[in-house]
């Protein structure tokens, strides 16, 4: 293997392995409970919203406090029992259906306290990765992840939803609490004495060490985290373009269930194979983010693959069934081709821009920003929907995912040839090592 293979680490394959079972896991559930919802329990536009918004709300809530406490805490055993939290909470929606007790309060209840917990596994296994594969590796490693989230929306929502329709959504709902569960085996199993140490290891509260660990309290720790992104243009331009991306995905996304039972007349399988299409476009740029990078420069790639993909997303509110239904889907999976190629080289961007001790709190303030679009973007699908009906709103995110390229197009960002240089522990705090940025 290169000397910079991620592949080298047994313990990164320990979390890959572990990544892969919490993804297809949660892709399952991504199918399987707004169809509760809609089919068993007759939910309407307006509550299908209301479910998404609160499956993705914890982010808004502790997304923020979240990074400073993970900062603080030894990651792996975050990771464990958040998924040990996952898991129970599935287990309770096929419990409660077999009693016939199953309401839509009780869903909310699981997909909230489900957010909370995937708050915590998000942001203790994006600062973890740096520490366990080093950041020359970082690139290879993140399109690694960015790949296998593209492959566990492609088997898991693809799966998702042929078990609804053979087997019905409960049974797919177990089938999410098992995937949860063997995650958290799967990370429990002894490290080694390197992954101990990198992925358990953290720095103490209140410590100023040479890599520049604040020795204020919790909301000074957050604010250092929050002026690390938003002073910074290449991460703020990052923040935005992804936000308004994850906003316009979202209110396309949440009424897609109402769109294709109701509306149109199609199966959960039917459903299930649009997200998968969508899932192949991810991981199609992901595989494709660095050969294009390493010819086009880092930051033309992710300015060019806006400017030319983005606009496709207005064939997605053309959606309906024959010929319209695979013209929606080719804009589908070309919008999503440059999220996958986004999500490798802006994620891979913002860790080389940041310091050990301070990955947790940017990877908190990237999650509060983006997954927040995502829970403002399910609430504003279900108002518009409510009021407008489905097709407005489907415009309404067409819009937003085209126009989302922006803020990295007109950034420092789009000249930037190749990745920072890492940073280095013996500056002192807030004095990063010096990279190089040339024009593209």
């Amino acid at each position: 293997m290169p000397n910079d293979s991620p592949w080298r680490s047994r313990d990164f394959r320990t979390l890959f392995t572990a990544t892969a079972f919490s993804q297809l896991g949660t892709n399952i559930g991504y199918v399987a409970v707004p169809l509760i919802a809609v089919s068993a329990l007759d939910a309407s536009a307006g509550e299908v919203g209301l479910l998404a918004t609160l499956s993705t709300v914890a982010f808004l809530l502790i997304g923020l406090p979240a990074g400073a406490w993970v900062d603080r805490m030894r990651h792996r055993r975050v990771l464990i029992t958040a998924d040990l939290v996952r898991a129970g909470l599935f287990a309770s929606v096929p419990s409660a259906w077999a009693l016939d007790a199953l309401t839509l309060e009780h869903l909310y209840t699981v997909v909230l306290l489900n957010g909370c917990a995937t708050v915590f596994f998000d942001v203790g296994s994006q600062s973890a990765l740096p520490r366990l594969v080093g950041r020359e590796s970082l690139v290879r490693a993140n399109a690694a992840v960015v790949s296998l989230q593209a492959a566990g929306n492609v088997a898991g929502r693809g799966a998702g939803g042929g078990i609804v329709q053979v087997f019905t959504a409960p049974v797919a709902v177990i089938g999410v609490g098992v995937l949860y569960l063997a995650s958290a085996l799967r990370l429990a199993l002894p490290a080694t004495g390197r992954a101990r140490r990198q992925a358990d290891g953290v720095v103490p509260a209140g410590v100023d060490d040479a890599r520049g660990m604040s020795r204020g309290g919790l909301a000074a720790q957050i604010g250092e985290g929050l002026r690390h992104v938003l002073r910074n243009a290449e991460l703020r331009a990052l923040a935005l373009t992804a936000s308004l991306t994850n906003l316009g995905s979202q209110i396309v996304n949440t009424l897609l269930p109402v769109l294709f039972t109701r509306e149109l007349g199609l199966s959960a399988g039917a459903l299930g194979l649009y997200w998968a299409a969508g899932g192949a476009g991810i991981l199609l740029g992901a595989r494709c983010a660095r050969p294009v990078a390493r010819r086009l420069g880092h930051g033309r790639t992710l300015g060019v693959a806006g400017l030319v993909m983005a606009p496709t997303a207005l064939l997605v509110p053309l959606i309906d069934r024959g010929p319209w239904l695979w013209l929606a889907g080719a804009g589908w999976v070309l919008v999503t081709f440059k999220i996958g190629v986004d999500n490798v080289l802006g994620v891979s961007l913002r860790q080389r821009l940041t310091p050990d001790p301070l990955l947790g709190r940017m990877n908190a303030t990237f999650r509060f920003m983006l997954t927040g679009a995502i829970a403002v973007g399910s609430a504003v699908a279900g108002l518009i929907g409510e009021l407008a009906g489905l097709r407005v709103a489907m415009w309404v995110g067409a819009g937003c995912l085209t126009l989302a390229f922006l803020p990295v197009f007109l950034s420092p960002v789009r000249r930037r040839r190749e990745l920072p240089q890492p940073w280095a522990p013996a500056h002192p705090a807030g004095s990063p090592a010096k990279e190089r940025t040339t024009g593209a």
